[in-house]
């Protein structure tokens, strides 16, 4: 892209600029953490580095990421439910609920099938 491969990072700054680019690294990020419907992405000690670019900025992590999976919620409705159908325990229906990912249908087969 660039002659030699190398370009002098004030010509970097100077061509952002015309181009109306700005960058800025975010200093002392101590975590940032990524919520997400299966889980949560943890990055400790990330480099970020914003981007703001026609009005809109946007956000560049580099480092490490650990992912932190959600843990399964089993409302007590189901686990009532599980336990009417099949005469479990409370505790026997949510392990059944756990172990089939909170399907109903699934935990009451597992459990009238022993």
């Amino acid at each position: 892209m660039f002659p030699g491969g190398k370009i002098n990072p004030k010509k970097m700054k100077q061509m952002m600029k015309q181009l109306g680019m700005e960058m800025e690294t975010i200093e002392d990020v101590h975590r940032v953490v990524i919520e997400t419907g299966t889980g949560t992405y943890v990055f400790d000690g990330a480099e970020v580095v914003a981007t703001i670019m026609q009005g809109v900025t946007t956000y560049q992590i580099t480092g490490e990421a650990r992912f932190e999976p959600a843990a399964l919620e089993i409302p007590e409705d189901d686990v009532r439910l599980v336990m009417e159908q099949t005469g479990a325990s409370a505790e026997a229906a949510r392990e059944a609920l756990k172990a089939t990912g909170g399907d109903i249908a699934g935990a009451i087969l597992r459990l009238t099938a022993a």
